[in-house]
């Protein structure tokens, strides 16, 4: 190795360590699949095939078995049940008592309210006869027939409840599909960033043994100098490998609690380029946006409160009207040592069989109390619907925010992959010139060193468009698509 190729290689060690600085996720050019470091863990068990993890997967995965979208189905089951209740409303409730008890005295005549027929049926002395017991059944129930409309409202209210359901999980599932992605992306380029510095040690070591060599052999070319700065260039890409792999990591155990994966089982994700291949085209901001008034579920979910507020108003309304049903009651009584009464007009609480049926009418008169209800009610109805209109806001400007991003992000990745391109033939120009003797060290370190960054300036932006492109979709309600 001639001298010009020692300070290419420091030169280059130079720049990878100045743009790791400070970066828990090493920034650096994707690199072929087979060139990635595999994710260490247990081995399977024999016969085991492991599918590993691509974009796609993790964020089906993530989108089944977060918490929070557990937490949302959970909510939606409740919502359909108070649904179920609702439209049960009118089922009339049984108010029913069934009891028995003793002993009793002995209670005896001739079944037409005359006087006792034994000397134990007599009240006032200790003689109590043939000691018996009592058994009892009431019931009673009304079942709604007019409401003046507040049954059904009640229904209509209720049916609201599972569509803002749907909603939040769709939206607890849109949030972790796209915690999922940057998890994904973040593991793409620490993975990236470590293959690079793999190999640009490898490289240094490779210089660190030629120029000990030309050390021993007493070169010209080459001073103890060269060797020590060497040797710190080689020291910082260790301790930037470990920042790297720490990231890389993180990213893993990211991975590993969105995907449901158990602690102690190996997580195998797809090494993906974050370069697309192709021509990449950003939608416009105006298909952006409609996408959004289409596809969020906060819209529908929204809307479907207001139709829910709305009867609840309705019910205040009708509230200051009765309800009338049709009532019916049931009473049995028994006792064992009493005779039953068969004179209509005879009192008998021992033995009696009531039952009945009729129009009933049900209202209170707490009229201030009632209005008093409507006029909150109205009154959360009128701030849900500003609630509505600042989502809508709200929405348009995350939109537009988002897909100023992404737009930023495709044009900065556009410029800097053209600006890799332009180093590539730079640091080969200035390689020539240099070992022509046309030009000094400093061009040749120059030129590697703009070659360097470059390269992991082109990795960080494509890592922020396909982050940027997620969140995109996140933002408008759509799925999360491979790179």
């Amino acid at each position: 190795m001639n001298r010009g190729e020692s300070q290419r290689v420091m030169g280059v060690g130079l720049v990878l360590v100045a743009t790791l600085a400070g970066a828990q996720v090493t920034p650096q050019v994707s690199q072929p699949a087979e060139q990635a470091v595999p994710e260490q863990g247990p081995p399977s068990a024999p016969g085991q095939v492991r599918e590993a993890l691509t974009l796609e997967r993790l964020v089906r995965r993530a989108r089944e078995q977060d918490a929070r979208v557990e937490a949302a189905q959970a909510e939606l089951r409740r919502l359909q049940a108070l649904l179920r209740q609702a439209r049960w409303a009118w089922f009339p409730k049984f108010e029913t008592i069934v009891g028995v008890g003793g002993p009793l005295p002995e209670a005896r005549n001739n079944g037409l309210g005359g006087p006792p027929t034994t000397e134990a049926s007599l009240e006032g002395d200790l003689k109590f006869g043939r000691l018996g017991f009592s058994a009892f059944l009431e019931t009673n129930a009304v079942l709604p027939v007019y409401t003046f409309g507040k049954l059904k409202a009640l229904e209509k209210a209720a049916e609201q409840g599972p569509v803002i359901g749907k909603a939040l999980q769709q939206r607890a599932e849109d949030e972790a599909g796209f915690q999922a992605a940057q998890a994904f992306f973040g593991y793409q380029l620490a993975r990236s960033g470590l293959v690079q510095l793999d190999d640009t040690s490898k490289r240094l070591e490779d210089a660190a043994k030629q120029l000990q060599r030309l050390l021993d052999e007493e070169s010209p070319q080459v001073s103890k100098m060269d060797l020590y700065k060497l040797g710190f260039f080689r020291k910082q890409l260790d301790a930037r490998r470990a920042q790297a792999e720490q990231g890389r990591q993180l990213a893993l155990a990211a991975i590993r609690l969105l995907a449901g994966i158990a602690p102690g089982e190996p997580v195998e994700v797809v090494e993906v380029e974050l370069a697309p291949e192709g021509e990449v085209k950003a939608p416009t901001l105006e298909e952006a946006l409609a996408l959004a008034e289409q596809q969020r579920p906060e819209l529908p979910g929204i809307a479907a409160g207001i139709v829910a507020r709305e009867q609840e108003v309705f019910i205040r309304e009708r509230a200051f009207f009765p309800d009338f049903g049709l009532a019916g009651f049931l009473s049995l009584h028994y006792t064992s040592n009493a005779t039953r009464q068969r004179d209509p007009f005879a009192y008998d609480p021992y033995n009696q069989r009531d039952v009945g049926v009729g129009m009933v009418a049900r209202s209170t008169f707490d009229f201030p109390v009632k209005q008093s209800e409507l006029d909150q009610a109205r009154a959360e109805l009128d701030k849900l619907k500003a609630q509505q209109r600042l989502l809508q806001a709200a929405i348009r400007l995350e939109v537009t925010k988002v897909h100023g991003d992404l737009t930023a992000a495709l044009e900065r990745a556009r410029a800097l992959t053209q600006a890799e391109r332009d180093a590539r033939r730079w640091a080969t120009a200035a390689m020539a010139a240099f070992e022509l003797g046309t030009s000094g060290t400093r061009d040749v370190v120059e030129a590697f060193t703009a070659y360097a960054q470059s390269a992991a300036d082109r990795a960080q932006s494509w890592h922020d468009f396909q982050v940027a492109q997620a969140e995109l979709t996140r933002v408008t309600g759509t799925a999360v698509r491979e790179p």
